[in-house]
C-alpha cells in the first residue's frame, strides 16, 4: 500500500562523479524529509560508486545495473523500485543539478494546489542562473518535437506564474504513481533523449495534467555529462530518436512529411552550411537507426497482438 506522503526520488548515474557532491548535498538537505533516494548506477567506471559510499543516510538506495542500459531504462528501474517501495509519487531528476532545500516541498505542494498529476520547476542554467533553460514547454505538432518556454531568456519575471503545460524535460519532474499505472513507464528504446517527449505525449493523450510551478527552482549543468548539444553522442541519439518518435506517434503521411523536412534540415545544417561531411554522415546513419528502431517496434507490437 502506498504511503500518501512518501516520494521516491530517482536519479540515474553513469560516470557522474564530477557532479555528484553538489547534487547529493542538495538532495540531503531538503526540508521535505519523507523521501527515498533511488540511485540507479549504469555500470559506472569512474569514482561514482566510491563517491556515493560516503553517504550513510538510510533513505539512500543504490541499485547497481550491470550494464549501461541508458537513462530511460535506468529511470524505469528506479520507478519500479519506488512504486514497490510504497511511494505515492516519483521525482525523476538529473544528478547534474543543484537546488535549494525547498525544491521537493514546493513541487509536492504544487501537486495538491493544482490538483494535477505532474509538476515541474523553473530550470535555470547553473553557469548563469539569470538565464532560463526551461520554464515549462509544449509539444510542437508542426515540428514533431517539443520546445521549452523561456529558453535562453533572461529570468525577468515573465515566467513567475504557474501554468498548465503539456511538456517538460524529465530532468526534474514529480509524477504521481497513477500516471505510470495509466500510461506505463519510459520507452527504453530511446536510451537517452526524446524519452521524456514520448512520455509527456502519452500522458497528455491519457488526460494527465502537468503544471509548471514557478516557485520551485533548479540549476542545471546543461551538457556537463553528455558533451553538449553539438557532441557526436548527442547528434546521434537526438537524430535517431527523433525519427523513431515521429514514426511511433504520427500517422504514416504526417510522419513521412515531417521526416522529409527533418532530412532537409540535416542536409542544410551539417552539409551545406557547416560543410561538415563527417557529422553529416553520422546523422545519416543515425537517421537509418531510427527507421530500424521503428521497424523493431512494429514487429514487437505484431508479436504481442498475435499472442493476445
Amino acid at each position: 500500500m502506498a504511503d500518501p506522503a512518501r516520494v521516491g526520488v530517482v536519479t540515474v548515474t553513469y560516470n557522474s562523479a564530477p557532479v555528484l557532491q553538489e547534487f547529493m548535498e542538495s538532495m540531503l538537505r531538503q526540508d521535505y524529509g519523507d523521501f527515498l533516494l533511488y540511485i540507479v548506477d549504469n555500470a559506472s567506471s569512474d569514482e561514482t560508486l566510491r563517491c556515493l559510499s560516503r553517504y550513510e543516510d538510510q533513505r539512500i538506495v543504490i541499485l547497481r545495473n550491470p550494464v549501461n542500459s541508458g537513462v530511460a531504462e535506468g529511470n524505469n528501474i528506479g520507478i519500479r523500485a519506488a512504486l514497490q517501495g510504497g511511494c505515492s509519487s516519483v521525482l525523476l531528476i538529473n544528478n547534474d543539478t543543484v537546488f535549494g532545500p525547498s525544491l521537493l516541498s514546493d513541487l509536492h505542494s504544487g501537486l495538491h494546489q493544482h490538483e494535477c498529476e505532474m509538476v515541474v520547476p523553473k530550470i535555470l542554467y547553473f553557469d548563469d542562473p539569470t538565464i532560463i533553460w526551461s520554464a515549462g514547454g509544449y509539444l510542437s505538432w508542426i515540428r514533431g518535437s517539443a520546445r521549452h518556454f523561456g529558453f535562453d531568456e533572461k529570468d525577468s519575471g515573465k515566467f513567475d506564474h504557474d501554468c498548465e503545460i503539456n511538456y517538460n524535460p524529465t530532468c526534474c519532474m514529480l509524477i504521481k504513481r497513477e500516471v505510470f499505472e495509466r500510461v506505463g513507464l519510459m520507452d527504453a528504446k530511446y536510451f537517452v533523449y526524446f524519452d521524456d517527449t514520448d512520455f509527456c505525449l502519452r500522458a497528455h493523450r491519457a488526460g494527465m495534467r502537468l503544471f509548471y510551478v514557478a516557485k520551485a527552482e533548479l540549476l542545471h549543468k546543461v551538457g556537463k555529462l553528455t558533451g553538449g548539444s553539438e557532441s557526436l553522442f548527442t547528434i546521434r541519439y537526438c537524430t535517431r530518436n527523433h525519427v523513431y518518435y515521429l514514426l511511433k506517434h504520427f500517422t504514416k503521411w504526417q510522419a513521412w512529411g515531417l521526416l522529409l523536412a527533418f532530412q532537409a534540415h540535416i542536409t542544410l545544417k551539417y552539409l551545406l552550411r557547416g560543410r561538415n561531411i563527417t557529422v553529416f554522415f553520422l546523422a545519416q546513419r543515425a537517421f537509418r537507426e531510427g527507421l530500424e528502431l521503428s521497424v523493431q517496434q512494429l514487429s514487437t507490437q505484431d508479436v504481442i497482438t498475435e499472442s493476445a
